[in-house]
């Protein structure tokens, strides 16, 4: 498997996304049904990932993001699995405001236009620390559901 449960996560927040923003019936029900396909992947993953058959070493793929720290404040990420992935709902939900600016950035008064940028890249920032967590907490959760559970 090429992805993680926090990019499942991810993927499964914007299809939410995109339903909520569409009106158009067609797509209406192809978001469904890729939310429908993203949950039973999500259900899989999971019990691939508790039964040993993804490697530990694939549970995880650090975004590892390189960026100027000074002056980027990106806000920490806590809480369970559960909180975290609500945070990366949120997240999602504001990049999305701040991306339709984007599509319109002509009308971005001049002033505004840095503050813009600068916000999708904390944002992007904040969603990659939510996958992250997703992540690293999953992976710890199935490290020690593995060494709990007999042979």
């Amino acid at each position: 498997m090429a992805e993680t449960l926090g990019m499942l996560c991810d993927k499964l927040t914007i299809v939410k996304l995109k339903e909520y923003h569409t009106e158009d019936s067609d797509r209406l029900e192809s978001l469904k049904i890729q939310a429908k396909h993203l949950r039973q992947e999500i259900d899989q993953y999971i019990v691939h990932a508790v039964k040993g058959d993804i490697d530990e070493s694939q549970l995880t793929f650090a975004a590892n993001k390189v960026f100027k720290k000074e002056g980027n404040i990106v806000p920490d990420v806590q809480g369970n699995i559960g909180d975290v992935f609500y945070q990366l709902a949120d997240v999602n939900c504001r990049l999305w405001h701040e991306q339709e600016k984007v599509y319109d950035f002509e009308s971005v008064p001049p002033q505004q236009k840095d503050t813009v940028v600068k916000q999708l890249a904390i944002l992007n920032l904040q969603r990659n620390k939510c996958i992250d967590s997703i992540n690293e907490q999953f992976a710890e959760l199935v490290k020690q559901s593995r060494n709990t559970i007999p042979e």
